[in-house]
């Protein structure tokens, strides 16, 4: 038999896709909640694109009101740099939203498009990727300005330089178990 080719579909997922069959267990209820929530990444995806694009082009948006629009404003006005990857291993990595040092104060921005609540974790474990990659003792700061954009207002932390140095800490310890276990597998699998 001559298997049809689907050029167009290679590397793609369906929603109904065999790789990710919980589907077959759905009520229309909850299909259509999953299909609603998949959307909902889908157009927070698109607006960190734009938003990320409208910083580095230094567009200031005319609506202040939404909070992409008061994210974007306040990301050109402190100067901050879009979708900044902040590395210390292949273990502990990310990509940050928006990022700015400058006058040893360090910013941190982050877009939130969905419904859940947000925490600052995530914005003090950045702080502590910055502090390892680029070899910044957080209690040498003269800020740590974390903010979280999500439902059309900014939350502001202060972030304590206490708190980022035991995610330091935390990080370096961590990703020395990770090397060790990785390790240990690899030469058990040689064996």
């Amino acid at each position: 038999m001559r298997f049809k080719k689907h050029f167009h579909l290679e590397g793609q997922h369906a929603f109904l896709s065999p790789s990710v069959y919980h589907w077959i267990n759905y009520d229309e209820q909850k299909l259509e909640f999953r299909y609603k929530t998949m959307r909902a990444a889908i157009e927070g995806m698109w607006q960190h694109r734009y938003a990320a694009i409208a910083i580095e082009e230094r567009e200031i948006q005319d609506d202040e009101t939404t909070t992409v629009g008061l994210y974007i404003n306040q990301c050109i006005q402190f100067h901050m740099q879009p979708e900044v990857v902040l590395y210390y291993s292949p273990n502990s990595f990310g990509t940050v939203d928006a990022i700015a040092y400058r006058y040893r104060i360090l910013r941190i921005s982050d877009l939130k498009t969905g419904e859940t609540r947000a925490s600052e974790h995530q914005l003090e474990v950045y702080a502590a990727l910055f502090c390892l990659e680029y070899k910044v003792d957080p209690y040498s700061l003269r800020g740590i300005e974390l903010r979280i954009y999500q439902d059309g207002e900014c939350r502001n932390y202060i972030g304590d330089p206490f708190f980022i140095k035991q995610i330091m800490d935390k990080i370096v310890h961590f990703d020395r178990i990770l090397n060790q276990l990785r390790e240990e597998l690899e030469e058990a699998e040689e064996e």
